[in-house]
C-alpha cells in the first residue's frame, strides 16, 4: 500500500527515525514476504473474465487467515478490504466490489500482511484477455521500473538513487511516473520512514545494512497526476489513461539486496 507523499519531512527529521532490522528480524520478514508472494500468484492466477473483484479479495483472507498470519490492509487507516485491488484508469486503493473483469482490463493487486508482528507488502499488475498494445507495453515498462528502482537500492547508496533509477527508465519510455504516492520504509508498521519517491527530486539518506523498504513504482500512460474519487480511497489519473502498479519489500545488505516478497522460499 502506498504511502501519500503530502507534507515530507526533511531528511535530517527521517535520519531519527529510521529502522535498520537485526538479521533475526529480516528472517521474520522473509517468511512473512515469501507467504504473501505465494498468496499473490494464486490470486493473480485467478484473474479472468467474469470474476469480481471481491471474490479475489476473499480469496486472499482465506489464505492469510489459513496460514496463520493476519490481513495487513484490512482496517488499516480503516481501510475496508483484504486487497486494494485497481483497474484500468484506477491507480491505487481501489475497494474490491461487485465488479466483473473483462477482456482489455488491466488489474493491479496490492497487499499486505502481518506475520509475527511484521509487515510485508506486494502488488502486481496483469491484464484480462487480449491486451490493448499500449497496454501491454505499460505493463512491460512498470514491471522494469520496479527492477531497476530494485537495483539501485544498494549498501550505501541514497535513497533518493532508486527514484531516479524508476523515473529514468519510465519517461524514457514516454509514459509518467505518480508522485502524490510514494513507496516507503516497512516492518512492524507498515508505513515507516524513508519515503522512497518514484522521481529523483530528492537525495534521500544512505541506506544501511537491515534496511527494509517498499519499492513501488505506479506508472501512468498519460499525465502524472492524479485525483482521488468520492469513496476517500480508490486513487485515479486524471485524465483517465491506465495505470499500472508494481511493488516488492526488499532487505538492504552489505552483500546485495535481497527481495522478500519473492514467491519462492531459499
Amino acid at each position: 500500500m502506498s504511502a501519500a507523499a503530502n507534507n515530507p519531512v526533511s531528511e535530517e527529521a527521517q535520519e531519527d527515525r529510521i529502522y535498520l532490522k537485526s538479521a533475526d528480524e529480516v528472517a521474520v520478514m522473509r517468511r512473512a514476504g515469501h507467504l504473501l508472494g505465494r498468496i499473490i500468484r494464486e490470486v493473480l492466477e485467478n484473474v479472468d473474465e467474469g470474476v469480481t473483484t471481491i471474490e479475489l479479495d476473499k480469496l486472499a483472507y482465506r489464505r492469510i487467515r489459513e496460514a496463520g498470519a493476519i490481513p495487513g490492509f484490512l482496517g488499516l487507516y480503516n481501510f475496508p478490504n483484504t486487497l486494494c485491488i485497481s483497474v484500468n484508469e484506477q491507480v491505487v486503493h481501489g475497494i474490491p466490489d461487485k465488479r466483473r473483469l473483462k477482456s482489455g482490463d488491466i488489474v493491479s493487486i496490492d497487499c499486505g500482511l502481518i506475520l509475527d508482528g511484521f509487515f510485508a507488502d506486494h502488488a502486481w499488475t496483469v491484464g484480462v484477455g487480449k491486451l490493448d498494445p499500449e497496454a501491454e507495453r505499460l505493463l512491460q515498462v512498470g514491471e522494469e521500473a520496479l527492477f531497476r528502482g530494485i537495483d539501485a537500492a544498494r549498501y550505501a547508496g541514497r535513497v533518493g538513487d532508486i527514484g531516479r533509477a524508476i523515473e529514468e527508465h519510465v519517461t524514457r519510455a514516454g509514459f509518467s511516473v505518480v508522485e502524490e504516492y510514494t513507496g516507503h520504509g516497512i516492518g512492524r508498521r507498515c508505513h515507516e520512514d524513508p519515503k522512497v519517491y518514484n522521481t529523483g527530486t530528492r537525495r534521500g539518506k544512505r541506506m544501511g545494512q537491515g534496511l527494509t523498504l517498499a519499492i513501488e513504482p505506479m506508472v501512468n500512460i498519460g499525465s502524472g497526476r492524479t485525483k482521488e474519487l468520492a469513496d476517500g480511497w480508490t486513487v485515479v489519473t486524471a485524465d483517465g489513461s491506465l495505470s499500472a502498479h508494481f511493488e516488492h519489500t526488499v532487505a538492504i545488505g552489505q552483500e546485495g539486496t535481497e527481495i522478500l516478497t519473492s514467491a519462492e522460499d531459499h
